[in-house]
């Protein structure tokens, strides 16, 4: 924490914030926090540093929305992300500083390219099929263990599927808030987590508190055609420093 300058300090903060924000409303917003983390900290450090603000904000989106769930989805789904998340952790060990800064700007960009097809395919396929179920939870798996960055994934499964707009928050919430917790001892063993990280995280817990509040009051007012528009050029410029 010592070593880190006004601007870490500044881009951290607006992370924090936009993840209470991504929680409690446009979940697609989650990965420009994502790109702000691995601007500010070392890229491997950041997925660490990162989760447990996830899991705060997890908290939140559940308990605001924790009447909204449908629990057969995400049983459906559960078995293959935990694949997804071994398989995470394996490359996460096996890979240095520079590939792994490279790798969370390309899933980012991947991100997007799934949030443009799911907006394309969204109105006319709402059929989830024997083999969504498994693909998007390897993919939501490995995506959130690598980069924090499986809310696009989740959010192109349930849209697929038909779900309400309180329905989509509310199986979101419990998906993320149980997949994070089964993330943690992954992230403690590779050394991703430690006291200097929570330390940070206390620091930094204000900020999703306030972005939380904001999002419970802008989901309904917000225009978001056009924020998600906003969001996904944001999202491409952050991804492409990090492929530097």
């Amino acid at each position: 924490m010592s070593g880190l300058s006004g601007i870490d300090w500044a881009l951290l903060g607006v992370a924090a914030v936009l993840v209470g924000l991504a929680k409690t409303s446009i979940g697609g917003i989650g990965a420009i926090s994502v790109a702000l983390f691995a601007a500010a900290l070392p890229a491997r450090e950041s997925s660490g540093a990162l989760l447990p603000l996830l899991i705060f904000g997890d908290m939140l989106a559940v308990r605001a929305y924790r009447r909204h769930v449908d629990w057969s989805a995400l049983l459906r789904l559960f078995p293959s992300v935990a694949v997804g998340v071994v398989l995470g952790v394996g490359f996460i060990a096996v890979v240095d500083d520079t590939v792994m800064r490279r790798t969370i700007g390309g899933v980012l960009l991947a991100v997007v390219a799934l949030h443009l097809w799911r907006q394309r395919r969204a109105e006319t396929d709402t059929s989830t099929g024997r083999w969504r179920a498994p693909v998007f939870g390897l993919l939501a798996g490995f995506t959130t263990m690598v980069a924090n960055a499986g809310g696009a994934v989740m959010s192109l499964y349930l849209l697929s599927a038909g779900f309400p707009k309180l329905a989509f928050l509310g199986t979101a919430a419990w998906f993320f808030f149980i997949v994070n917790l089964f993330k943690v001892p992954f992230s403690v063993g590779l050394g991703l987590i430690d006291g200097e990280s929570l330390l940070l995280n206390a620091a930094l817990v204000g900020g999703v508190l306030l972005g939380a509040f904001a999002g419970r009051r802008l989901i309904r007012r917000i225009d978001q055609a056009r924020f998600e528009r906003l969001v996904l050029l944001f999202t491409v410029v952050a991804s492409l420093n990090l492929l530097r």
